[in-house]
């Protein structure tokens, strides 16, 4: 790696000294979300801030994660094993361990934009510490905060020579941040440092993720620090949510565009899709046994389609995840995009395709894309697109073949026409990607697929700036003919009769998560003329041990206002809410929401006058009922379409049934009577049935010491009697 402006160094601490000196002892500290951040130079600065009290230190970033740890015995015996396998040497954020148990010093401040859902619920000082802020606002935020330092994990050329490093998984912020903190020290002569930390797990890609490396001011470069990068484990997915997959996969229309936001939804969804492009034929009788015809097809036949993707689609998403990766490798993510306009106006009117032609050629000089007597400029672009093969040269108004035949670079004349097309074309179009994407995060297997992917391919996964993903801004022209038949997918917690979504936080003023890009998203849906924002959510979820609708009359707080609302899909259905009266709407979901929860909720729209006092529920949905959706799958999963783990684990298949057991019991804790009931029921457990060895084994409890083992143990093993022999988690 050639780095002639910038230092390379093996030492943070010396690095935390260069700070210091250039910014002083206010260092506001921007790090990218999810797996961009430099570990090691983070550590350094946070630890150097709480060794001296007279260092101001803001940690402004989102989504920061830590190597899962357990509360209780059963807990920590289950994951400990777990996270040594899957996290390997992934060093943990001192800030993340401290804030999470409270000892954060009083000057250090560490202010995010997105949570790990949930997490810090009931954390006082982050839900202070919070900034709401839509993710294409974040930069914006963050300068308007003072950030004068950047930590950003990077990944170097195999090149020695190349003086070029890769952002990798996370261009969506520092791009714009880099550039802005550039521009402000020339208009304010403001100080900043900008620092990589070289990790070689990373995946190196190109487009718009390669910059110079002159851009930073200091490279950690240590051997040492070469760390796992962070991967989350697969979930399971649940029967319900692998119908909510099928619902949302007949929603999308051949030679179209796909976002999906974060959640474990996304592989449903995925499933689904593949499954439709596969096993087409068995795709159909299962959508037949939803009765998605006679429910819904008015819908699906308008916005979507179940046939196989001939055109293929292409992926623009804040979040690219492994499943856009399944998507490629099942022939469905091959809709390729190029960044002219032009080239793209072409190939969306049907006039061109990705072959050369001479057409191609004569289309661009009728448009007025290239002059009829070249230029360098228009002879760059013919290569850079592939229009022309690389082997040629420009000079001084001729074209110079690789067999040393020269010809004028002039189309007015006929023969010159004649020669160039006859030498110079190129084979097929370059420089197209099939996924704009801002950031990525992935099991260990998706960043390992990405790194041995030969460099061309790779090249295909163009990460970029999230303002040129999650907006049209700036850039509405080329967007609008990219995302043709765009699908934007999105999870949410709950959602109102009156069609108000919420997906980050709750009634009582506490945040969950943020709202990211979601809103981002949704907005564009409503900017571009064929596309539909897909809104997903359970239908019910648990409560303190009862059992309650996400489908509600009002709440106190919104994501989404009802002005956006648009497609909504449960595991009962698809509810299309565009253009609706408020009586349609109400309709519309009462059909999708559980029917244990309908009639209260229809009566209360009654009430208040937004439903007509005769009005019924039809007949045909008043039996969403889990136990109908338990026996559906039951049904059609003997085909082994719909495994809870369609893209693997890394969960053993005794981690598998141990986990079921400990989520079930984590369930019936929230109810303080039955939760008794079990204890009682634990302590006059006396025998262990033989079955249950290899999986007490795992969690150390097969022999026990002490009564406190013998509890847990005896605990889980009540609970394993419903769960052993099941093939789910």
């Amino acid at each position: 790696m050639k780095c002639e402006n910038c230092r390379l160094m093996q030492d943070e601490n010396k690095i935390v000294d260069e700070v210091i000196a250039r910014v002083g002892k206010t260092i506001n500290l921007a790090t990218p979300l999810a797996i961009g951040k430099a570990n090691h130079v983070i550590n350094a600065i946070y630890n150097r801030a709480k060794q001296d009290p007279s260092i101001q230190l803001n940690i402004l970033t989102a989504l920061t994660f830590e190597r899962p740890k357990g509360k209780s015995l059963l807990e920590k015996r289950f994951l400990e094993p777990f996270v040594d396998r899957v996290f390997g040497d992934y060093p943990d954020l001192d800030y993340e361990t401290d804030r999470v148990s409270n000892t954060l010093p009083p000057n250090i401040h560490v202010i995010e934009f997105y949570f790990p859902p949930g997490k810090f619920l009931n954390n006082p000082q982050q839900q202070q510490d919070y900034v709401s802020s839509n993710y294409t606002h974040c930069v914006r935020d963050l300068m308007d905060r003072g950030a004068n330092v950047i930590a950003q994990l990077i990944s170097k050329s195999d090149d020695i020579e190349s003086s070029n490093i890769s952002l990798s998984g996370n261009p969506d912020i520092a791009l714009d941040l880099i550039s802005m903190m550039q521009q402000r020290a020339r208009d304010e002569d403001a100080p900043f440092v900008i620092i990589g930390q070289v990790n070689p797990n990373l995946p190196y890609m190109y487009g718009d993720a390669e910059i110079e490396a002159d851009n930073f001011h200091f490279i950690l470069d240590n051997p040492a620090y070469y760390f796992r990068i962070f991967g989350p484990p697969k979930l399971s997915i649940p029967d319900r949510e692998h119908i909510v997959g099928l619902y949302l996969s007949s929603l999308i229309r051949d030679e179209g565009e796909l976002q999906i936001g974060i959640g474990a939804m996304g592989d449903a969804f995925i499933n689904a899709l593949i499954l439709r492009q596969k096993h087409n034929k068995n795709y159909l009788q299962i959508l037949q046994a939803l009765e998605l015809e006679k429910k819904f097809g008015n819908i699906t036949n308008k916005i979507g389609g179940t046939n196989t993707f001939d055109k293929g689609l292409f992926g623009a998403s804040e979040m690219v995840t492994d499943g856009f990766l399944h998507l490629y490798e099942a022939g469905i993510l091959k809709r390729l995009v190029y960044d002219d306009l032009p080239i793209q106006r072409l190939l969306n009117e049907g006039l061109i395709g990705h072959e050369v032609t001479p057409a191609t050629l004569e289309l661009l000089l009728q448009r007025k894309a290239i002059h009829m007597r070249l230029s360098k400029d228009d002879f760059d672009y013919l290569v850079r697109f592939g229009i022309f093969r690389k082997d040629i040269k420009y000079d001084d108004g001729e074209i110079l073949t690789s067999k040393g035949q020269k010809i004028r670079a002039d189309f007015t004349q006929e023969e010159n026409t004649h020669l160039i097309m006859e030498n110079c074309l190129g084979e097929r179009l370059k420089g197209g990607a099939i996924v704009h994407g801002g950031f990525f995060m992935g099991p260990q297997d998706f960043y390992q697929k990405l790194k041995t992917m030969p460099a061309q391919e790779r090249k295909l996964f163009n990460m970029r700036s999230v303002r040129r993903i999650n907006h049209l801004y700036g850039h509405e022209e080329i967007d609008r003919l990219q995302r043709k038949n765009a699908r934007f997918i999105n999870t949410c917690m709950k959602i109102t009769l009156s069609g108000n979504v919420v997906s980050d936080g709750l009634a009582d003023g506490r945040v969950v998560s943020g709202v990211g890009g979601q809103y981002n998203f949704v907005a564009m849906a409503h900017e571009l003329p064929d596309g539909r924002s897909l809104m997903n959510l359970r239908a019910t979820r648990e409560e303190g041990g009862k059992t309650v609708s996400n489908i509600i009359w009002n709440y106190g707080h919104t994501t989404i206002p009802r002005h956006l609302r648009d497609i909504v899909v449960t595991e009962y259905g698809i509810a299309d809410l565009r253009g609706k009266t408020d009586s349609e709407i109400i309709e519309a979901l009462l059909n999708i929401t559980d029917s244990r929860f309908q009639q209260k909720l229809m009566r209360q729209a009654k009430k208040t006058g937004k439903l007509s006092n005769d009005y019924q529920i039809p007949d045909n949905f008043r039996n969403n009922y889990p136990h109908v959706i338990s026996r559906l799958m039951a049904s059609i999963k003997q085909e082994g379409y719909f495994p809870p783990f369609p893209f693997g684990t890394d969960f053993t298949e005794e981690e598998r049934i141990v986990g079921k057991a400990l989520k079930s019991l984590k369930r019936k804790s929230q109810s303080r009577w039955l939760m008794l009931r079990l204890l009682i029921k634990a302590i006059f457990t006396y025998t262990i049935p033989e079955t249950h060895k290899p999986y007490l084994e795992r969690m150390q409890l097969w022999r026990t010491k002490g009564l406190e083992e013998r509890l847990f143990r005896n605990l889980l093993a009540n609970e394993l009697k419903s769960i052993v022999g099941i093939d789910q988690c």
